[in-house]
């Protein structure tokens, strides 16, 4: 074999080694996809018009299904929970949603994660629903309205009082929350009422414990009706008015 030969042969498997290193590093779905990336090269080249686009609007529709489905999971969970208690079965739930198991689970693994989603929807709602009364009536009607909805509030809850006291760690943060929203709440429309003279201003008034006596009042109606709770609600109004500067208007 001449020199010129034997340096031909050597030299090929070099050739063939270095086609198989390139399709080794381009990977199991080939040069074009691992060099792009798993999505293709429009996905990934620099400079390219796709580089910069904005998510695409599946996505955001996908976002806003599961939004949908986390809503109706908690206004079902709040209707169920009112009248068969925290600890109604799960399909109650679902069916009254009209989502899967698997839709539940994955929004709230555990039971404690649904309760206090539940609670702290259920809170926001009560406690939003303030500045509407007070656009909406007089400052004295506002706060009986709204003391009426906080009684009616408790009155549902079913159960909620065993599930906060569990030792759960997902309900410690529960209580700080209720007061977070409602003290200031009350604080408000309470001092609207005394400011316009409907209610006794003479009166040193802590919102949290008012918001305790209309709690106590509220829980035996929770194994019954609301009626007795909504009269008490009225009898403790009709106190705060007596001994006011003006009478509110009827």
């Amino acid at each position: 074999m001449s020199e010129s030969t034997r340096q031909k042969t050597d030299t090929a498997p070099t050739t063939v080694g270095s086609a198989d290193t390139d399709a080794t590093a381009a990977g199991p779905l080939g040069p074009d996809a691992t060099a792009a990336g798993p999505l293709g090269p429009d996905a990934t080249a620099a400079g390219s018009p796709d580089a910069d686009a904005p998510p695409a609007r599946p996505a955001k529709r996908v976002r806003a299904d599961a939004q949908r489905s986390t809503d109706a999971l908690l206004t079902a969970a709040a209707e169920v929970f009112a009248t068969s208690g925290v600890d109604a079965p799960v399909r109650q739930i679902t069916a009254k949603a009209g989502v899967g198991a698997g839709t539940l689970y994955r929004h709230f693994p555990q039971r404690a994660d649904l309760i206090a989603a539940v609670f702290r929807h259920e809170v926001d709602a009560c406690a939003d629903a303030a500045p509407s009364l007070m656009a909406e009536y007089g400052p004295v009607d506002a706060l009986a309205r709204w003391l009426q909805r906080f009684a009616g509030f408790i009155a549902t809850k079913r159960g909620l009082s065993s599930a906060l006291h569990s030792g759960d760690p997902a309900f410690d943060s529960l209580p700080g929350y209720f007061q977070q929203r409602f003290v200031p709440v009350l604080s408000a429309l309470l001092d609207a009422a005394a400011s316009a003279g409907h209610i006794r201003s003479d009166l040193d008034l802590d919102s949290e414990d008012l918001l305790r006596a209309v709690a106590n009042l509220a829980l035996p109606a929770a194994e019954d009706d609301n009626d007795p709770a909504q009269q008490m609600v009225t009898l403790l109004v009709d106190g705060l008015r007596y001994g006011a500067r003006t009478s509110a208007p009827s």
